[in-house]
Formats: C-alpha cells, sequence, structure tokens
C-alpha cells in the first residue's frame, strides 16, 4: 500500500492540476494562467480586477509592510490593516512598563494621536514586468556562474534604472523558476506610517506560544496603522504636515461572513518555498538543520521564558524578541512532522524517478547524480552556516553588539574627520536603543547553555579557539564569568564609559570643525577607544566566530551552493520541458503573489474532525481567570462582558461572533498580514498563520491538511469598535451588507 501510495503521489507530478488550490501564483499572469480556474472555484470578478496597470484595482491596495508582511488599505485615507504579530516590534518601541501598550494596547482617539514609526515602510507595487529576454540578453550557456551572474546584474541595473528614470519609484528584478525567468517590480514606497491601534496582547496574541501554528485558534491578530504623505500625495519623510494618502483602491469589507465551501483569495508577499528541491535537501532539512535548530532553540526560549515571567521589565524588553525565535521554532517542528507523515523523501525519489527515464539520452541526463554528489559535499558547510546563524545572529547578543564596534579599532585613521564624529554618535545610539531591550543576566545565561551547544554539534575545524577551549575543558561557565564580568558590552554603563571622552571630542569637532586641536584630541580618544574594544573579550570572539565563518565556511558553502543552484536552475528546466501540461509556479520570493482556495475544515489526524470557524464561545472556554493579564489565555473583563450579554452589534451572526476561520490557500510567512478576499473582491479576514499539519507546505503542499489560519474581519472590527471604542476607525471603511453589492473600482 504504501508504495501504490507514493507511486500514486508522483502521478500527481506530471498530471496537468497537480491539486486544486496548490500554487502562489504573479497577479500579471493570472489572466494567463488561472483565470478560468478561479471563475469555476467561484470567483465573479475578472483578472483585471485583482492586477491592472491603466485602472485601480486590488494590487493597489495591498502592500509591502515592513521587511517581511503584507497588510491592506481599508479606507480612502489611507488606513492599513496587518496582523498584530506584524505591528509587534512598533507596539513594543511605544511600550514602556508605565504605558505597556504590549499588554493594555493602544487607541489613537484622533488622527494627531498616531504615532509615527522610525525605518518602518510600506510599498505598493506599480506594475509587474518580465523582463526575462532583457536581462538574460548576452547570456550564454559557455559562461561560468560567475559571468553569468555579473551579466544578469549589469542588464539588470540598466533596466531598472530605465524603468524609474525622471519618477519617485524604486524597482527590484527577481529571478524566477532558479533564473530561468527574470520579472522587474516597480515599486512605490512611503516612509511616514503611524501606529494606529493595537489590541492588548489578551486578545492580539491571545493563545501565545501554546495556540501558535494550531487550530482551533482564537486569537485576534491585527493591529492597524496609517500611511501619511506629503501634499501631493507622494511619498514623504515623516513630518507633522503630512496628510493620510489617498490609496487608488481600498477595499471594500463583507459583513456577511463566510461558509464552508465559499471561495477565498490570499492577495499579498509570501516569502520563502523550496517546492523543488531534491530528496536530498528535503533529507537534509528533516534529519540534519531541523533537529539542531529546534535544540537551540529550545534552549534559549526556555531561559527567556523564566526571565519574563519573573520581571515585568525583562517580559516588554524580550517579547518581540521571544516571539521572533518562536515562531520559526515551533515551526520547524511541524515541518519535520508533516515532512515525515507525507513521507516527503520517498515521493521526491518517486518524482525523480519519473525525471531520470524521461531524461535518459537528454542533456539532463545525469542531473540527479549530481545533485547527490553536490549535497553530500555542501552538508558539512550548510550545517556549519545553520549552527553559526543560530547561535550569531539568535543567541546571546553580546557578540553581535560587540561587532557593531568593528570600525573602532582602526576609526581613528580615517582620513574623513566627519566620518569619525558620525560614527561614534552612531555608536552611541545604537547604544541607548540595544540596551532598552537587553538584559545582562538572561544574555549571560543564554551565552552559556547555547556556547556549550554550539560547540558540541559543529564539526571542530569549524570551532573557533576560544570555544574549542572551552569544550576541550568542559567550563563554559568559565568563559562565560570571563565574557560578562570584563566585557565593557555586557552594561550599559560600561559602554557609556567607553564612549564618554569620544562624544565629547566629537561634540568640541562639531562646534568647531577646522579645530585642528579638536581633531586630534578625537582621533587620539578614538584610538583609546579602538585599543580597548580590539582587547575586550566579547569582541575577540565575535571577531573569532565571524572570521572562522567567513575564512572557512562562507566561499565554500557559496560555492557548491551556487553549483546546486545552477543545476537547479536545469532540473526546474527540465521539468517543465518534460512535463508541460502541468501549471508550473515559481517559488515563493517576498514578491506579490494571490493564492485562491476556500473556506475549508480538515481532518489533521485519524478520528478528528475541525470545523473551518471558531467563535468568541471559545475564547471564553479557554479563558484562565487565575492569571496575570499578560498569561497567554487571560481573557480582558471587557471583552467577557460583551461575551455574556452578547453585545456584537452589527458585526455578531445570530447569537455567535465568529474570530478566526480556515481555508485551503497555499500561504507561507510573508503572507502574514494578507487580505483574505472574497468572490465578490470583498475583504473578510486577515491571513495570519497556518495549522502545524501545514507547516511542511513550504517544501510539499497536502491538499487534505493544509490550512492557512484567518482572522474574521467582523471581529476585527467588532474589537476596534465595541471593545477598543475607535468607531471612528470603522466609520472610514466601506462595509458591505448583502443588499449591498460592491464592484472593484
Amino acid at each position: 500500500m504504501k508504495k501504490v501510495f507514493i507511486t500514486a503521489l508522483a502521478m500527481l507530478f506530471m498530471h496537468p492540476v497537480l491539486w486544486a488550490h496548490e500554487g502562489m501564483w504573479l497577479p500579471s499572469l493570472i489572466k494567463k494562467l488561472n483565470e478560468q480556474d478561479m471563475k469555476e472555484s467561484g470567483f465573479k470578478l475578472t483578472a483585471e480586477d485583482i492586477y491592472s496597470v491603466n485602472k485601480s484595482s486590488m494590487k493597489d491596495a495591498v502592500v509591502l509592510f515592513g521587511r517581511g508582511c503584507t497588510g491592506e488599505i481599508v479606507s480612502d485615507q489611507g488606513l492599513i490593516l496587518t496582523n498584530h504579530h506584524c505591528g509587534y516590534g512598533q507596539i513594543q518601541a511605544h511600550s514602556t512598563v508605565e504605558n505597556d501598550y504590549l499588554t493594555d494596547g493602544f487607541v489613537a482617539k484622533e488622527m494627531g494621536d498616531e504615532l509615527p514609526n522610525p525605518n518602518l515602510e510600506v510599498s505598493f507595487i506599480v506594475r509587474i514586468e518580465d523582463v526575462s529576454a532583457k536581462v538574460l540578453a548576452g547570456v550564454t550557456d559557455e559562461m561560468s556562474e560567475e559571468q553569468r551572474e555579473g551579466m544578469i546584474k549589469s542588464n539588470s541595473d540598466a533596466v531598472a534604472a530605465s524603468a524609474t528614470q525622471g519618477t519617485h519609484y524604486d524597482a527590484i528584478i527577481k529571478p524566477f523558476f532558479y533564473g530561468n525567468e527574470y520579472y522587474m517590480f516597480v515599486m512605490e514606497t512611503f516612509k511616514d506610517v503611524r501606529l494606529v491601534f493595537a489590541p492588548p496582547s489578551s486578545i492580539g496574541k491571545f493563545g501565545g506560544d501554546t495556540d501558535n501554528w494550531v487550530w482551533p485558534r482564537h486569537t485576534g491578530d491585527f493591529s492597524v496603522f496609517r500611511v501619511y504623505a506629503g501634499k501631493d500625495n507622494k511619498p514623504a519623510a515623516y513630518s507633522p504636515d503630512n496628510v493620510p494618502f489617498k490609496p487608488r483602491h481600498h477595499f471594500p469589507i463583507s459583513l456577511n461572513g463566510v461558509q464552508a465551501e465559499d471561495f477565498t483569495m490570499v492577495y499579498g508577499f509570501p516569502g520563502s518555498t523550496q517546492q523543488y528541491i531534491p530528496s536530498y535537501g528535503v533529507e537534509y532539512v528533516t534529519e540534519v538543520s531541523n533537529p539542531v535548530k529546534i535544540g537551540m532553540r529550545d534552549k534559549s526560549l526556555g531561559i527567556i521564558k523564566d526571565a519574563m515571567e519573573s520581571d515585568d521589565a525583562v517580559r516588554i524588553k524580550y517579547s518581540a524578541k521571544q516571539a521572533r525565535i518562536a515562531n520559526a521554532w515551533k515551526k520547524w517542528i511541524g515541518e519535520s512532522k508533516g515532512l515525515d507523515r507525507l513521507q516527503a523523501v520517498e515521493v521526491k525519489q518517486n518524482q525523480e524517478e519519473a525525471f531520470k527515464n524521461k531524461a535518459q539520452g537528454t542533456e539532463y541526463a545525469g542531473l540527479l547524480d549530481e545533485f547527490k554528489e553536490d549535497y553530500n559535499a555542501v552538508s558539512q558547510y550548510h550545517l556549519a552556516r545553520d549552527l553559526f546563524v543560530e547561535y550569531f545572529y539568535y543567541g546571546p547578543e553580546i557578540l553581535r553588539f560587540a561587532d557593531r564596534f568593528d570600525k573602532l579599532p582602526t576609526l581613528a585613521d580615517s582620513e574623513d574627520i566627519n566620518a569619525i564624529v558620525k560614527e561614534v554618535e552612531g555608536l552611541s545610539g545604537v547604544s541607548k536603543g540595544y540596551f532598552k531591550d537587553y538584559d545582562t543576566e538572561t544574555d549571560r545565561k543564554i551565552f552559556e547553555a547555547l556556547s556549550a551547544m554550539y560547540a558540541d554539534a559543529i564539526d571542530e575545524a569549524f570551532l573557533p579557539e576560544s570555544l574549542k577551549a572551552a569544550k576541550a575543558s568542559g567550563n563554559f561557565a568559565k568563559l562565560t564569568e570571563t565574557m560578562y564580568s570584563k566585557s565593557v558590552f555586557a552594561t550599559q554603563e560600561k559602554v557609556n564609559g567607553l564612549l564618554l571622552k569620544a562624544l565629547d571630542a566629537a561634540e568640541k569637532v562639531k562646534a568647531n570643525p577646522e579645530d585642528e586641536k579638536a581633531q586630534q584630541s578625537l582621533r587620539k580618544a578614538v584610538a583609546a577607544v579602538g585599543k580597548k574594544v580590539k582587547s575586550d573579550p566579547a569582541f575577540k570572539l565575535s571577531k573569532e566566530i565571524t572570521a572562522t565563518y567567513n575564512d572557512k565556511i562562507r566561499s565554500e558553502y557559496g560555492e557548491l551552493s551556487a553549483k546546486i543552484d545552477k543545476n537547479m536552475r536545469k532540473y526546474v528546466k527540465g521539468l517543465q520541458t518534460f512535463f508541460p501540461n502541468k501549471k508550473y509556479w515559481s517559488d515563493a520570493n517576498l514578491t506579490l503573489r494571490v493564492t485562491y482556495g476556500k473556506v475549508e475544515g480538515s481532518e489533521p489526524q485519524d478520528g478528528i474532525e475541525y470545523l473551518p470557524y471558531t467563535t468568541l464561545k471559545g475564547v471564553i472556554e479557554k479563558r484562565r481567570t487565575d492569571v496575570p493579564k499578560t498569561h497567554e489565555f487571560y481573557v480582558p473583563e471587557k471583552l467577557v462582558k460583551l461575551y455574556e450579554t452578547k453585545d456584537y452589534g452589527i458585526y455578531g451572526q445570530g447569537d455567535e461572533l465568529v474570530v478566526c476561520f480556515t481555508g485551503s490557500n497555499h500561504t507561507t510567512g510573508g503572507n502574514s498580514g494578507s487580505p483574505v478576499i472574497n468572490a465578490e473582491g470583498q475583504l473578510i479576514g486577515i491571513n495570519f498563520d497556518r495549522t502545524w499539519e501545514s507547516t511542511m507546505s513550504d517544501i510539499m503542499f497536502d491538499p487534505e491538511k493544509c490550512r492557512n489560519i484567518v482572522v474574521d474581519v467582523r471581529y476585527v472590527l467588532f474589537v476596534i469598535d465595541k471593545f477598543g471604542g475607535a468607531k471612528r476607525l470603522v466609520d472610514e471603511m466601506t462595509l458591505v451588507k448583502a443588499e449591498e453589492p460592491v464592484e472593484v473600482e
């Protein structure tokens, strides 16, 4: 039976329609590839309503939010809905123990109260263009990969420059199908984005880590921002004089709710998938990479959890960090389980066998044997890289912070005195922000635990001398004591003392830029600081780790990965050649995509059948009354009263209030905050997660198990209006009832 099952899945690989709801499609190609199928699935509009260059369309209401989320415009005054976890960093940045917006939520009573967020940007897609011919002009098979990439970069730069010349737009060009095709995305980016509304974490993060990636879900995962522009409606740096942005399109919001089998579409910026990787890649993920990364994050999360529970100040400092670490940790656990359940390695092997049979006597013969050799060769470097990333970028912060001072040991020699002033002042500013969200004792415990794990897991040839010595002695406690007692980077007081004289000297140079004596004093002060930094134990270990990675890992990993990528380009082209009846979609790469499916429950395990929706009743059933309001299952008393009186306003459905629902849409990271749209082009919810059984969909999609999780837009409006008292925001929006059909503008 197992063999029959695997063979059947392999046959699906060759079928014209692989799975009904699989795929993340470029909106500019919907008319060509998907419009008919979408209409047959219930969609009532046209491909041009989804994407158009010549008139307003849905694409004009979808934004890339920050560095890796999606948001949607829901009013003609630039109001944005996205996820609570997408806005979490901004909410946390505005929070203090006295004004704890994370715990208590935030409501801007009027526009003047909306909070600016330095460094937060949102980008609209102006147009998408296939530029494959222009980018690949002059590229030949005889070129080395380095020559090929050089030619492609040169061509891409020229194409992007030409597309944006004389405009305020930006353009990025990204490879599709591993470089067989290239598309240009012309974007308009706004840099004045303000926080408008955030529910308390007891709503926006209800269920916490326990419910993360889990269904049934009862999380009101949303936050509200607003885009501001100059008076000409174009992007402008933050200014009190800026005005709300007037969008080309905003989503009307349906109050009609959803039913099982209803058409749904998710429009957003999915981050990354690996659907085409061969069986050797899947084996590495499930048997090597995920177990190691899960173990390291499990250890650090335990330390952070204990620290957050013991101190409110630490809780606020580490809330965003904890969420960032925990999200991927739990995802990897589910991904490994799902790939194992799907027998993904065997399925891939059967697909590869079908490819081999077709490839005999062609240029593709032997390609999969090359993959095997390449993956065997890269494995030790791949693991070393994964460990480096986990330890250096997600482990003890003292090493990353020390690395920020990398220029100081040689800074005094710079001929540009203004650059010296700028660097010293910049480091002072970085330090203030860093220590606002840092706790020395928590970081100390993480350092000791993860240093031992890192040293144990990595090949000794890639282990820095300091960690090698600690491993040999078995005494990581001694290394930790030395690090945190002697390093200036362990406390804000020590860093302030380190920079004090240099900052004073920099101020004198700024006051009198031509004063050579002041310049000499600054150089002398900076040289003294640089000398201390160079001998600092945290800085030294940071340099050891990064130098070891750069000298022994990066190059080899890069060369072998480039070879794999080259063969992947050939492999995907071969698939399209040998199995031409299948509709192919390119792996996600944080570009605008459409995925569609339907409202649908699931049967994740034998004997378990899930409904496709949850209600406020479930929130109350999960409620804990014996916990503080920072607990993941605390429910605010006001929400309890609204439930008990069934005071749902226009947002209820009879005597129920739907909180979340699931759909069979193919989503991934980056789709967080994406609009979920019904057949009429109206907003019905905000995508925020997948079920735990779905997390393997980045590599292999299972239509029977994969479900995306959506917060119902009616619950969002209920929380804004009835709970939060911000009806002014709802009044901005276009609400649609059954008797008021709305066409796309």
